[in-house]
């Protein structure tokens, strides 16, 4: 492994030894950093406007969203918006690789280095063989971390940051941060995969689609029927495995108390509509959790201004749960859609030929979206499809009428509404921008005047007029005209706090003079602030870290022979192949989860006496799964036989 760039503690903190010092400064503990997603550079330029300090962006290959891809032109446009606000740029390099991606692997990843970015999210550890630039790396969500020994052996051999599992409780979260020096990252809001992140080879089983590989078919999210090992129906064609959406806005400073220092926001397939509102709300919790405890900071520059008032209800999602952070609870699904069902919003009054009358309080919009469910559920149980769905074609107050009005509407029936115009037309415009603060001060130089621009953070840049000093006649005036003409930042990133007249008398300067010395001032502060800027540097790789357990099952998604290498050189000695290589024949866990339908029916041993954890059956459309529970460990898992093998032969 190539240690070029390695970071050694010692380089900043006067020469002890690397086994002792703390980790660098860009990892001090007050600093709180909003993780955003990036579809594209121009989604993650917007996330950054609307607040995150950070965003994570998929590269042109191997990140675990295959069709979120990014060329490495666009992720270095990225990079250089964000280190303006001192914000970073993570790029996702987190599938599984084959032993013939690993030379393109390595390839991007000097790429992606060379165009800005500032982290690396890996889930594959044959990456730790390549030869690597000095960045940093994070440990994908995908690699399962659970424990504090995993993650402490993480450290050791490299990473910076840890993405721990969504399924950790508040105790659990508190242990690992306990074990390490390394920033602790969390999912906050966004879609839940049911599964433990890399413990799904579902969609791989039955579609060859592999989720480790970022094409899962979410195959969870259909409907399906639960049945006893005796055949009873306990549920039918509900949607079993499909879970709410996380929204820990209520639990952040909780978390902040158990250790998370990086919030991280699911969606790098979702709409901008969603990246802006969704990152604003969370901006704006963090910044009232700063300004109430001083202890803590943001990690990037400047202050948001937003023009619209976030709510996540607003945009898309599937319902809300906090999930296991305050341990297992009911709520945590919706059976009976996967899709946006919205905000409640109305009850059906009256039908008319093309409109419906309603009593709510809400404000209805042309083109807004509206769903209900149908009165005989039971009916609308044997399709797939039970939201119906109108659209709003021009509202009358509390008169819509409807483009087409579904036959299943009643009156009484209630009415959710998933897609709000008004507020989507808000988004749809410039919608926030960043503010940093600035001091100005005009001083005197030998042939004119000098303007120097220093902003909160400390960064300055000083820029001289030549100009022929003559005294104004009317001082009051003047400094009110120099003060007008500075402040006038209107345009730029920045905001004048205090302006400073230091010159030995007030000189009348022409105004267009003033405004262009104002205006190269703050390009060089602009260059300045980005010439200041610095990269989190690669942490130092320890070969001798032995790795927590000695034996890794197909679960541990070893797909090539460097992953295997780096495995067996940190201790482990047996290592079955990656479920990918569709070398498993037998009946295994296609999902291991911490979600519980045992629980969700009442049928859980250890809340209902008498109770035997015996195996249950899910049925999706024709095929057939056993669900087996381990309840010591409270998992569930779905098991099934590997489709491909079975094609094959």
């Amino acid at each position: 492994m190539s240690n070029v760039g390695i970071y050694t503690p010692s380089d900043k903190l006067g020469g002890k030894s690397a086994d002792t010092v703390q980790p660098p400064l860009e990892m001090q503990n007050n600093r709180l950093e909003l993780l955003a997603p990036a579809k594209n550079a121009d989604y993650g330029i917007e996330a950054i406007r609307h607040g995150a300090d950070a965003v994570y962006i998929g590269g042109p290959a191997f990140g675990a969203r295959a069709t979120a891809g990014n060329s490495v032109e666009d992720i270095a446009r990225l990079c250089r918006f964000a280190h303006q606000y001192h914000a970073q740029v993570f790029v996702a390099i987190n599938t599984i690789l084959m032993d013939d991606e690993l030379e393109a692997a390595q390839k991007l990843i000097w790429e992606v280095y060379e165009a800005g970015a500032d982290a690396l999210i890996v889930q594959d550890m044959g990456i730790l063989q390549l030869d690597l630039p000095p960045i940093a790396l994070h440990a994908s969500t995908q690699m399962d971390n659970r424990s504090p020994e995993k993650v402490a052996f993480l450290e050791q051999v490299g990473f910076s940051q840890v993405v721990l599992a969504r399924e950790l409780g508040l105790s659990q979260i508190r242990d690992v941060a306990a074990k390490t020096n390394m920033q602790i990252e969390f999912f906050i809001h966004g879609a839940l995969c049911v599964a433990f992140s890399g413990l799904c080879n579902l969609s791989h089983s039955f579609s060859n689609r592999s989720a480790n590989r970022g094409e899962c078919s979410q195959m969870c999210r259909l409907p399906a029927d639960l049945k006893t090992r005796q055949g009873d129906v306990l549920a039918q064609n509900e949607h079993l495995l499909s879970l709410k959406d996380n929204n820990q806005t209520d639990n952040l400073e909780a978390l902040i108390d158990a250790g998370v220092r990086s919030f991280k926001i699911e969606g790098r397939l979702k709409d901008l509509s969603y990246v802006k509102n969704v990152t604003a709300h969370y901006r704006q919790q963090l910044d009232a959790i700063i300004a109430r405890r001083p202890e803590f900071v943001a990690s990037s520059h400047g202050r948001c201004e937003h023009t619209f008032t976030p709510d996540p209800e607003k945009t898309f999602n599937r319902g809300k749960t906090d999930y296991f952070v305050h341990e297992r609870s009911q709520g945590m699904n919706d059976f009976r859609s996967p899709k946006y069902i919205g905000e409640e919003v109305a009850t059906v009054k009256r039908i008319g030929k093309d409109f419906i009358e309603v009593s709510s309080t809400e404000t209805f919009n042309n083109g807004d979206g509206l769903c209900f469910f149908p009165s005989d559920y039971a009916e609308a149980k044997q399709s797939d499809d039970k939201l119906k769905g109108l659209r709003v074609n021009r509202a009358e107050g509390l008169t819509l009428f409807v483009t087409r009005m579904p036959k299943e509407l009643k009156v009484g029936m209630t009415i959710y509404r998933n897609h709000n115009q008004a507020f989507e037309t808000i988004l749809a415009k410039e919608s926030a921008k960043r503010v940093i603060g600035v001091d100005l001060v005009l001083a005197d130089t030998d042939d004119g005047v000098s303007l120097t621009m220093t902003d909160i953070y400390g960064h300055t840049a000083t820029q001289s007029l030549v100009v022929e000093k003559t005294a104004a006649t009317d001082v009051e005036k003047a400094q009110q005209g120099l003060r007008k003409q500075l402040a006038k930042l209107g345009s730029t990133d920045f905001k004048a706090h205090n302006i400073s007249i230091a010159t030995s008398e007030t000189w009348f300067i022409p105004t267009s003079l003033l405004n262009g010395l104002r205006r190269d001032t703050v390009t060089a502060l602009e260059q300045a602030r980005v010439n200041d800027y610095v990269r989190p540097k690669a942490w130092k790789y320890n070969q001798d870290a032995v790795y927590p357990v000695k034996h890794l099952s197909y679960l541990g998604n070893v797909a090539n022979e460097q992953a295997k290498a780096f495995y067996q050189r940190h201790g482990v000695i047996e290592i079955q192949d990656t479920y990918e290589k569709n070398g498993i024949s037998e009946d295994v866990p296609l999902m291991v989860t911490k979600h519980c339908l045992r629980f969700n029916f009442n049928l859980c041993p250890k809340e209902v006496p008498g109770i035997k954890a015996e195996p249950m059956i899910l049925e999706i459309g024709k095929d057939v799964l056993k669900l087996v529970f381990d309840c010591p460990k409270c998992e569930m898992m779905v098991v099934g036989e590997n489709r491909q093998v079975r094609t094959a032969d």
